[in-house]
């Protein structure tokens, strides 16, 4: 067998894993996993926070908490918070 095919075939069976993979994941939890930091109630309660939050908190250029928001839009959801800032 040509070792180009082998390689081929090997590429087809790892891509079919993970997409069984991910299927048994959605219908074993009934949903899809949550990898947002805004979102994710995990990883809000052991503290971790996007890098721009913690960029901003660390420069004290802004507060980009849910209790205070020197941004408009920005509420501690990463996605609301924008990288480019006046």
């Amino acid at each position: 067998m040509a070792p180009w095919l082998i390689v081929l075939i090997g590429a087809a069976c790892a891509v079919a894993l993970l997409v069984v993979g991910l299927s048994l994941t959605l219908m074993i939890k009934g949903h899809h996993i949550d990898s947002e930091i805004s979102t994710n109630k995990d990883m809000q309660r052991l503290g971790i926070k996007c890098a721009v939050q913690e960029t901003r908190e660390a420069d004290g250029t802004a507060d980009c908490s849910a209790s205070g928001s020197a941004l408009p839009g920005c509420s501690g959801n990463c996605g609301a918070c924008d990288i480019d800032h006046k």
